[in-house]
């Protein structure tokens, strides 16, 4: 029986020499196979980040063109153009007082947007509201005159309310 012992014994150590074998030719396979795709999302993240880099300047680049094109929207406007621009301007964000700061009349400009802030605060937002309605009808009130009766009352003769 020691015969048949030997060989069982034998027989075993053989296999667990061919599993352990096997575990390490899968073991290396895997950390290939890892190595293969570490290497691809690295070159995937260098990718990425220049195509983010890419987008990056093209926004910036959009922005420049924007705000280039909105200041000398802004320098040009004169007479009728600033007559439009300070009505519409009045309608849709009069709360903020900016077609008062469009007509250059900073101060006046300043009280409306601190009332609007302050009195947001302090009336759950129902004074905002009185001073946006202000806003509002000083729009349609610049957007009716005519070009040269608004130039007279606001750029020449300076009326800074209504």
């Amino acid at each position: 029986m020691s015969d048949d012992t030997k060989n069982l014994s034998d027989d075993l150590d053989d296999m667990l020499g061919d599993a352990k074998e096997g575990a390490k030719k899968a073991a290396d396979k895997v950390s290939e196979k890892a190595s293969e795709l570490a290497d691809d999302a690295k070159e995937l993240a260098g990718e990425a980040k220049e195509k983010a880099a890419e987008f990056a300047e093209g926004a910036k680049e959009s922005a420049t063109e924007f705000a280039d094109s909105a200041k000398e929207a802004f320098n040009g406007a004169s007479g009728d153009n600033k007559k439009v621009l300070a009505g519409v301007l009045g309608i849709v964000v009069g709360w903020a007082g900016v077609h008062k700061f469009i007509l250059g009349y900073n101060k006046e400009g300043g009280i409306m947007l601190a009332s609007s802030i302050v009195l947001y605060f302090l009336t759950c937002g129902i004074g905002t509201l009185v001073v946006g309605i202000i806003g509002l009808v000083e729009g349609i009130i610049y957007l009716t005159k005519s070009d040269e009766e608004f130039y007279n009352t606001y750029q020449v003769g300076k009326k800074p309310w209504f």
